[in-house]
């Protein structure tokens, strides 16, 4: 039910996000934008990404994210920011007051740690009828497992502090501690967890 992310499951993959992430600023920026990167994580060197297969195989859910993410990103804005430039300009038409945020990602790569052994698990997301099924579960541990196979010692994620009270629930409960708090240009309310990979409790 779990094999790794393929290039042709890009477009499903952006339907599970836009499906799971309603209202979020990524799932703003629209399919285009999204396309690009898990595109960009599915072909990279370092990316790790899984997607949860229905009976009928369809990807139902994923998890994405890659080691060393500093680098990472900094190598693909660099590469690539134009064409993410590009996929910003229908979402900032329509919204004008985003354009700082879009330039600051684009013009500042990542404050993401930069290492071999360390991984930053991105995204993860499942359609709602399938939450509390276990599949999110599962891809966690898919992606743990990957990380730890390309010599990862510890893995990171952010997700909201506050009004998020069953996703940090669900972290806690894998294993994942909060190391740091902190708050975004945009007034977010942040959770910065870490897990050691030999240590994973799941």
């Amino acid at each position: 039910m779990i094999r790794q992310l393929q290039m042709r499951d890009v477009d499903q993959v952006v339907a599970v996000h836009l499906a799971s992430f309603p209202g979020f600023f990524l799932s703003f920026l629209g399919p285009d934008f999204l396309s690009l990167l898990y595109s960009a994580i599915c072909s990279a060197q370092e990316g790790i990404a899984f997607v949860y297969l229905n009976d009928a195989g369809i990807p139902v859910g994923f998890v994405a994210g890659t080691t060393n993410p500093g680098g990472f990103y900094f190598r693909l804005l660099k590469r690539e920011w134009f064409k993410f430039a590009l996929a910003s300009i229908t979402p900032i038409l329509h919204k004008p007051s985003i354009i700082w945020r879009v330039a600051r990602a684009v013009s500042h790569p990542s404050g993401n740690p930069i290492g071999d052994d360390v991984a930053g698990l991105f995204s993860i997301g499942v359609l709602p009828e399938l939450q509390g099924t276990g599949a999110g579960k599962m891809l966690v541990q898919a992606f743990l497992d990957k990380a730890k196979q390309r010599g990862c010692k510890r893995v990171f994620l952010t997700t909201d502090r506050d009004n998020n009270e069953a996703v940090n629930s669900f972290y806690t409960k894998r294993g994942f501690t909060i190391e740091r708090q902190y708050e975004s240009p945009e007034g977010r309310r942040m959770n910065e967890y870490w897990i050691t990979l030999s240590k994973n409790l799941i």
